[in-house]
């Protein structure tokens, strides 16, 4: 047992890599000093943990492989019962069942998360996702919605009191994300000569990457006067990257495109974007759109979850409906040749992001909730 005086957050998810899910408890843990903390996750610990600074952060791979898992509830019982935190806090459907080991090893506070949709339950239509949330939410404290959306589907069809939820949008450092002059030794193009439309995010179907690629595409005739000038670049990995390559490659305009996989320099290569273009088909709060705004990007944003909450067209930037590279296109193509609408959107984005989204507002929501465990 440590003899650190400071109560122990264990923070148990599904798997701990690279996703705006696991940066937002890299951003809880490196900044909430007040706590000792420590990751359990159900399946594996990749080398995302190489972000974590807190000193004596502990991490734990539980390994489980598909399919439920009460099987490993002795085993995570045993664990919290080792470690005897003041708070477990899980996140997302995937390792919510965890908190009923938690309830058993009489944990004070028990807190849940939810971050976004499933992705196979885009909009939370699924009844039996209702359902086990209510079965695994049956021995929870408290639960944190991230967006209006989310918590509107908490207090909604799956029934928890509302007193029981409380919202914890995601919050941006601002130190960190913020416009900048130098052009670090990686980026490939060259402002003022290229305009670049630039995207962050897993290379998976719900974040629809191969939709931006297509709107990219019909820019060519939608804008024939800029397209030369014009290139997209794509951060992160994933089981669709190869395909948008290809994609692109077929197109002829694999010379106008970057996609370089997962990088770890993101905070220096978003200034250089001159457009953000999020595509997904369902978001939480997102915290690439936030930190894109934070580095003086024009966004566009797919009209889901809780991106409405960041963005009121038309000021702050432009929403468009999922799935549709057409309409993606046209908005694309209006910020393309409209230099002033740009700077005007990127600027107001920027002033919501320190206004109303800061890193310190969502630190301390945290804080003052871990703080009210009883131990």
């Amino acid at each position: 047992m440590s003899q650190d005086p400071r109560p122990l957050v264990v923070h148990l998810l599904h798997r701990f890599d690279t996703g705006g899910l696991e940066n937002g408890v890299v951003n809880v843990i490196n900044h909430l000093p007040a706590f000792r903390h420590a990751v359990v996750a159900v399946t594996e610990i990749t080398a995302f943990k190489e972000r974590v600074t807190a000193p004596g952060t502990q991490f734990v791979a539980l390994n489980k492989p598909p399919g439920q898992g009460f099987w490993l509830y002795p085993r995570v019982y045993k664990l919290l019962r080792e470690l005897r935190p003041a708070v477990v806090h899980t996140r997302n459907l995937g390792a919510m069942e965890f908190q009923w080991p938690a309830w058993a090893a009489r944990v004070p506070l028990r807190v849940h998360s939810e971050h976004g949709w499933d992705t196979n339950d885009l909009g939370g239509v699924s009844v039996t996702n209702q359902r086990l949330r209510r079965l695994y939410g049956a021995r929870t404290h408290r639960f944190v919605a991230l967006s209006k959306a989310i918590e509107q589907y908490l207090t909604g069809p799956v029934g928890f009191a509302p007193a029981r939820v409380q919202r914890i949008c995601n919050g941006v450092d601002t130190q960190r994300f913020s416009p900048a002059v130098a052009v670090p030794q990686a980026w490939p193009y060259r402002r003022g000569e290229h305009l670049v439309i630039g995207a962050v995010g897993r290379m998976q179907a719900v974040k629809d990457p191969l939709n931006l690629v297509d709107a990219f595409l019909r820019l060519r005739e939608l804008c024939p006067a800029h397209w030369p000038r014009l290139r997209l670049a794509m951060l992160g990995g994933g089981p669709l990257l190869e395909a948008a390559q290809r994609r692109l490659a077929e197109a002829g305009a694999a010379d106008q495109a970057w996609l370089p996989g997962d990088r770890s320099d993101v905070a220096q290569l978003l200034p250089q974007f001159d457009i953000f273009a999020l595509p997904s088909q369902a978001e939480g709060i997102s915290n690439t759109l936030l930190e894109a705004m934070a580095c003086g990007c024009a966004p566009v944003a797919t009209d889901v979850g809780g991106n409405p909450e960041l963005i009121d067209p038309e000021v702050q930037g432009l929403l468009v409906p999922s799935q549709d590279a057409e309409a993606l296109a046209a908005v694309l193509a209006r910020l393309v040749s409209d230099a002033a609408l740009r700077e005007r959107l990127a600027a107001a984005a920027l002033a919501r992001v320190r206004a109303q989204f800061s890193l310190g507002g969502m630190i301390a929501a945290y804080g003052e909730l871990y703080a009210s465990a009883r131990t």
